[in-house]
């Protein structure tokens, strides 16, 4: 029996998670999976980001990113 369940994140954590999953999904990892079945769960929660977050789709996206990440690191330090 499938259950949903909730992860929350900061919108910085979001936003840095979209960023990364976009990137390495982007590329060829195959070698990098034990099943295919990771592979298609870190595309899922991509597509969730992706209509979840707006940041993506502006022009200032980049520095959106740089940003988030600072905030992430200065917070971890």
């Amino acid at each position: 029996m499938d259950k949903n369940i909730k992860i929350e994140l900061t919108k910085d954590e979001a936003i840095v998670l979209f960023d990364f999953l976009s990137r390495f999904n982007a590329i060829e990892n195959n070698n990098v999976f034990e099943d295919q079945a990771e592979q298609q769960t870190l595309w899922s929660i991509e597509g969730q980001l992706e209509k979840t977050l707006t940041e993506p789709l502006t022009p200032n996206y980049s520095d959106i990113v740089k940003q988030a990440r600072d905030k992430i690191r200065n917070i971890e330090q």
